[in-house]
């Protein structure tokens, strides 16, 4: 088992590119079933971290492909 506040300190890693995205700011969760439906990356800071934050990256859990001790991969092809 895993707490939230555990995966939050995970760095995710695109495996496409090799691409660090950031870390978990927040899960989407079905209430129905109880299962998590997509992980959501915050953006960082725009300017030191003033001015508001650039987009969240909602990453459905599909497109994930394994959560390690320190690391999130995910699969995303694109520009991500």
């Amino acid at each position: 088992m895993v707490k939230i506040s555990e995966l939050q300190q995970k760095d995710v890693v695109n495996v496409a590119n090799g691409k660090r995205l950031g870390n978990i700011g927040d899960i989407d969760i079905n209430l129905t079933t109880g299962q998590i439906e997509a992980i959501i990356i915050i953006g960082t800071g725009k300017v030191l971290g003033l001015f508001g934050r650039a987009d969240e990256m909602i990453i459905p859990w599909r497109d994930i492909v394994k959560v390690g001790a320190d690391v999130i991969l995910v699969r995303l092809d694109g520009n991500e």
